[in-house]
């Protein structure tokens, strides 16, 4: 019968041990690597089944021989209890790893919101796109829940941000419900939390809100066509550059942000073309656009603004660099007290001049606005011909803002252009 070891090594033994494995007894064994490095192991039968436990390194200053023996006993009393035994390394893995979940589980609505942003932005072409995003949620959601952990976001905290705004600013609603859930989803992406998405629409909130397709739609304020030539003359009268960036937004028809950021690259002066790239359009396609004579003084106008010369500067810049805020033609409405009407809405009140005072077709019109026609086949036929009617067009436009309002007269007579 073989002889059962018990501390068969000694202090002195485990520092002059050769390369191999060495028996102390009980299960515990110290390995030697042909490198020379120590370490503890546990040896037991499992089911059946020999499995060596490491419990550390035996390097001096690190697990003494005593240490062993008493971690071999508590794994030794493991096996006897039926748990299986593991090292001390992958217990303190496996713990980690359970913090960390845990930790991850704690992580707020704001940490996964302001990441998920950080991460998707560099997609999203419109600036103001990207600062509606983080503005609607830090207005409505971040108030409510952006501190709690997202795993704890329930369908009655998403009711109570979206109710109160649901009839009265429904477009803001709208847009706050998807972008809420789109975190939530990101969230359960990566583990921070289970089940159902509390913000998702089809079969869950649309049994709690009415259809947002059954709400009235707010659509930017806009100046009657009557009115404009009166307000184009009072703009004309304003030195700022916010009114010169203003009119220039009106006598093209364009969107703010495609005034704000335009450069000198994109202008011709002498064609008299306003080329504004397709990065830089909500439609991704370029657009090109004809510019009046009274656009052309205008670009004149503040020509000496750009002290550096260069192309790539901005044609309306900012006090301290760069381009024009993006309020500075929103504060001037204000100032004109006009807090009644947008800057957008001016593409509206060209529109609905050119629809009732003019003949031009709705096609022409539509692409001076940018907008994409319905029809490809249409819009593929009228593409050679098109910018010739619209230089027409935005020249008649001009003349109609600039028009002399003293005998009352605001109404164009109807061209015979098609």
């Amino acid at each position: 019968m073989p002889r059962i070891l018990h501390n068969a090594l000694t202090p002195l033994a485990v520092k002059s041990a050769k390369p191999g494995r060495h028996a102390d007894g009980a299960g515990l064994y110290l390995l030697v690597k042909e490198s020379g490095a120590k370490s503890w192991l546990f040896r037991a039968t499992i089911a059946g089944k020999v499995r060596d436990i490491g419990l550390g390194s035996a390097a001096p200053g690190a697990i003494t021989l005593a240490q062993a023996r008493e971690l071999a006993r508590e794994k030794a009393r493991e096996a006897a209890s039926g748990a299986v035994p593991v090292s001390d390394r992958t217990k303190r893995a496996k713990d980690a790893k359970a913090a960390l979940a845990e930790q991850s589980k704690a992580k707020a609505f704001k940490q996964v919101a302001e990441g998920y942003i950080d991460l998707k932005e560099s997609g999203w072409r419109n600036a103001k796109h990207k600062a509606q995003w983080r503005s609607t949620l830090e207005t409505y959601a971040y108030p409510e829940f952006g501190n709690m952990p997202v795993a704890e976001v329930t369908t009655d905290h998403v009711m109570d941000v979206l109710r109160p705004i649901w009839t009265s600013k429904p477009e803001t609603a709208s847009r706050l419900r998807g972008r809420i859930e789109n975190v939530m989803d990101a969230a359960k992406v990566q583990g921070l939390r289970s089940g159902e998405n509390p913000a998702r629409w089809r079969g869950h909130l649309d049994f709690l809100l009415p259809k947002p397709n059954k709400l009235a739609r707010g659509h930017h304020a806009s100046l009657s066509y009557a009115e404009l030539p009166a307000f184009m003359a009072d703009l004309k009268g304003r030195e700022a550059l916010a009114a010169k960036a203003l009119q220039f937004a009106i006598l093209t028809a364009t969107r703010s942000g495609e005034v704000l950021g335009a450069s000198w690259a994109e202008i011709d002066l002498d064609g008299a073309v306003w080329t504004i790239p397709a990065d830089r359009m909500k439609a991704a396609k370029e657009h090109r656009v004809p510019l009046s004579a009274r656009a052309v003084e205008i670009l004149k106008e503040v020509q000496g603004l750009n002290t550096t010369g260069l192309k790539e500067a901005a044609i309306f810049p900012g006090n301290s660099g760069g381009q024009l805020s993006g309020m500075a033609m929103a504060m001037l409405l204000r100032r004109m007290e006009r807090p009644d009407i947008t800057v957008h809405g001016f593409r509206s009140t060209f529109r609905e001049w050119a629809g009732e005072t003019t003949a031009y077709a709705r096609e022409v019109v539509e692409h001076a606005l940018s907008h994409q026609l319905a029809d490809k086949a249409e819009a593929a036929y009228q593409r050679g011909s098109l910018f010739p009617k619209r230089v027409k067009l935005m020249e008649a436009w001009a003349d109609y803002c600039t028009s002399p309002v003293a005998d009352g007269s605001n109404v164009t007579p109807i061209r015979a252009e098609t």
